[in-house]
Formats: structure tokens, sequence, C-alpha cells
């Protein structure tokens, strides 16, 4: 027998819809633990999450009322200082607890292989201005603060060798950035571990006209959504003590001896 015929119904055959395609089960990264307070070194890795969209965990180090010398903290970071991280999902899938900022800031670039270049080359003139960071404009920007700001008795020698030596630093980054948008050419950990420091430039007796390679370079930093978020991390106001005016907190910061 002939096979029937399909009735007509005036209706169109379903669509197939097709199913999303799905990647490799993974699970979710864990949350980062961030140690941190909102200084220019807690906003280097709280800008550096922010950009890799790692998920984290603020923990506040309130460095004015002696956290950073709590022994829970001290396994972390021995060094009393923050901020430090632990990594859940460590080398091997186990946690690891990394302390110093700029060991943080290559962890985590090497981690998500964000913002910290493979090309050996390139690798090498991160590194250099990363430690330029670490042991010149952070440490002389700190003591320039410290001695126009928080010395009970302005001495104008440490003033001016200060004020002088931030000068220079600009100076240097100055001509770095000429003909380039950021630090080393493509946006990196160094421009996240520069623009703390270089934002209250103010506070360290700069004058920004001098330097408009810099003015450009930290308004252009200071724009990126990430670095907006990441800087916008503050504990409670009310926890926040002013150590100019409290003698306590300015012995914990300024008068720290090595403790057994």
């Amino acid at each position: 027998m002939a096979p029937k015929a399909k009735k007509k119904t005036g209706k169109k055959p379903a669509r197939k819809v097709a199913k999303p395609v799905r990647k490799a089960s993974r699970s979710k990264q864990q949350p980062v633990d961030l140690y941190y307070w909102a200084t220019p070194n807690g906003w280097k890795i709280s800008i550096m999450l922010e950009e890799c969209a790692l998920p984290y965990k603020v923990h506040f180090v309130n460095i004015g009322k002696g956290d950073q010398f709590k022994p829970e903290f001290l396994k972390i970071a021995p060094n009393n200082r923050m901020p430090a991280i632990v990594d859940p999902e460590g080398p091997g899938g186990k946690p690891i607890p990394v302390f110093e900022s700029g060991a943080i800031l290559q962890y985590l670039g090497r981690k998500t292989g964000k913002f910290y270049p493979k090309e050996e080359r390139k690798r090498v003139e991160a590194d250099e201005w990363l430690f330029w960071q670490m042991a010149n404009l952070g440490p002389m920007a700190g003591q320039a603060h410290h001695f126009r700001l928080y010395a009970p008795e302005k001495l104008p020698y440490a003033i001016e060798r200060y004020t002088n030596e931030c000068r220079r630093l600009y100076g240097v980054l100055e001509k770095k950035l000429k003909g380039r948008n950021y630090i080393c050419g493509e946006y990196s950990i160094v421009d996240m571990a520069c623009i703390g420091w270089a934002r209250p430039w103010e506070r360290q007796g700069q004058d920004p006209n001098e330097f408009p390679n810099v003015k450009a370079w930290r308004e252009r930093v200071m724009a990126r959504p990430a670095v907006v978020r990441g800087m916008a991390i503050k504990p409670d106001p009310s926890t926040v003590i002013d150590a100019t005016k409290d003698k306590a907190a300015f012995e914990l910061l300024f008068k720290q001896g090595a403790k057994k």
C-alpha cells in the first residue's frame, strides 16, 4: 500500500534549538584571601585582583591598631607588613601564602597569564621597573610622606632630601613614558605598582605640570574601571586612626624594633 499522505496542519515544523557548547568541567576559582589596608601598597593587589577578575575576600589589617603583629598574620607575612594573600588554589591545587607586594603581583601574573609578559625580554623589562618601584619610588615617596606630614619635628634636611629624590624619580619616569601610554609599553603590573604612589604626589611636594608624561599616564591609569574599584576598597572610617594625633598608632607605625 502507498504511504498515507501527511495532513497539512498549517503549522511550521518546530525549530531545533542548539544546545550551548560547554567547556570542560572546571571547579570555580575559590576566592583569594587578601590581607589589606587602604594604602599605596595595598592598592597594588586589590587593583590586580580586579583587573584579573579573580574572586577575593578582603581581610582588613588595621596597621594603626597593630593587626600586623598578630600571630595568625605573621604566619602569612613574617615581615609584619601588608599586603599579603593566601591563594587556596596554589601550585598543585594546594593553598599558598604570598607576602611582599611585588612578589604577589608576579605570582598573580604567572597564575592568570595576565599583565605580566611571557616573552623574556619584555618580562625582564617589567621586572626592572617593578623593582625600580619597590626599591625607589615607593620607599622614597614614603620617606617624603613621613618627614613632610608625620614626623613630630620638621627637619628641613630630611624634607629637602626626600622631596628632591621624589622629583628625580619622577624625572626618570617622565623619560621612560615618552612616546608610550604605559611604563613598559603595554599596561602591566608595573603600572599597578606605581600608580598608588604617584596618586598623592602633592603630598611629596611635587608639581604635576613639571612632568606632563607622568601626569597623562597617571590620569590614564586612574581612569581604568578596575583601578577605580581597587582603590575604592576602604575600611569602616570609624576604625581608621590618624597616626599624627594618636601616640599609640604612631609608635606602632614608626617606632618598631626587633621583636622576639
